[in-house]
């Protein structure tokens, strides 16, 4: 897509996060499975320690400032990293920020819910479980918080929406650029595919770029089916809203990581997480990051990628997790 960097440049946006981010050569990993792996750390985005939703978080906060909202509900779990960036970035802003946290209220909060009230967000729990249920109390609380006169800017899980996956759809440029500056070039990339919009960004990318190389989104909580579709439409959304011509494209999803659900870690994702701090020295999270390692890792292991072969690793943050 000609000119995509200009229209993305003329598009408001924070700058929360510290970008581009380092792209670097596992040296320890690659050796021992004999298969180049690089790693783009967004794990180093800078802001409120770090994490691919800065990335989205820097459109969307834009996007509300500049239409005079004044208030703020991001939607996850109680370890949502989302949700604890939404917190640091609408402080910073100005602006009032609500979450709704699925999951019992703790006795002592750790990790991602304890930065959330050092922020100084308006903490509300639910017992909604599934996302459904959940974006419908995100809902009623939008209305509640309306009829105190509030102008509400409602995000749903991840932020993944049209506008908050600008932010991949910027980040598949700087792969890109990359590639040309170090005449390194990927056959496949790998990452944590959760709410959708980052994975949702890469793809877009790889479509409007018609990158030959393959995306492949290690679901660490959907099925298959449903994060497909969630992708597809997110995708949609986001060409309608750069006046893009929407084009079908394959979107790779691989659920057969997810072990027992969501934020239940696997024996492999524990593994992976060991192997990447004693290899490497990077730190990964049970939830996000350790999963979509794993899932790397075995495709390795069956000969799902060739000796030599380079490919991309999307470290996409969410260590505070260790800390839980």
């Amino acid at each position: 897509m000609k000119g995509l960097k200009s229209i993305l440049a003329g598009i408001p946006k924070c700058n929360f996060s510290i970008i581009p981010t380092p792209i670097h050569k596992l040296e320890n990993i690659s050796k021992k499975y004999k298969v180049s792996v690089y790693c783009m750390r967004d794990d180093l985005t800078g802001f409120a320690f770090g994490g691919n939703k800065t990335r989205k978080l820097d459109f969307l906060i834009a996007d509300a400032k500049n239409k005079g909202y004044d208030t703020l509900i991001g939607v996850g779990a109680n370890q949502s990293n989302f949700c604890r960036m939404t917190a640091a970035a609408g402080k910073m802003s100005g602006l009032d920020v609500h979450l709704l946290l699925s999951g019992e209220k703790p006795h002592k909060p750790t990790a991602n819910l304890m930065l959330d009230h050092l922020f100084e967000a308006v903490i509300h729990h639910t017992n909604a479980s599934d996302n459904e249920a959940i974006e419908n109390e995100s809902k009623k609380l939008e209305i509640e918080l309306q009829k105190q006169g509030r102008k509400v800017y409602r995000m749903p899980l991840g932020g993944s929406t049209p506008i908050g996956t600008l932010g991949y759809l910027k980040a598949f440029t700087e792969i890109l650029d990359y590639c040309m500056n170090e005449q390194t070039w990927f056959s496949k990339i790998f990452l944590a595919s959760g709410s959708g919009g980052t994975q949702a960004g890469i793809v877009l990318g790889q479509q409007l770029y018609k990158w030959k190389g393959e995306v492949i989104g290690i679901s660490v909580g959907r099925s298959k089916t449903e994060l497909t579709s969630v992708i597809s439409e997110i995708i949609k959304g986001t060409c309608e809203f750069l006046k893009s011509e929407y084009e079908p494209v394959n979107i790779s999803v691989d659920d057969s990581f997810i072990g027992e659900g969501y934020g239940k870690p696997t024996k492999e994702c524990e593994t992976a997480i060991a192997e990447f701090a004693n290899l490497e020295g990077i730190l990964l999270d049970r939830v996000y990051t350790g999963k979509a390692a794993a899932g790397m890792l075995n495709y390795i292991a069956k000969g799902k990628i060739k000796p030599g072969e380079n490919i991309l690793f999307i470290h996409t943050g969410g260590n505070i997790e260790l800390f839980e």
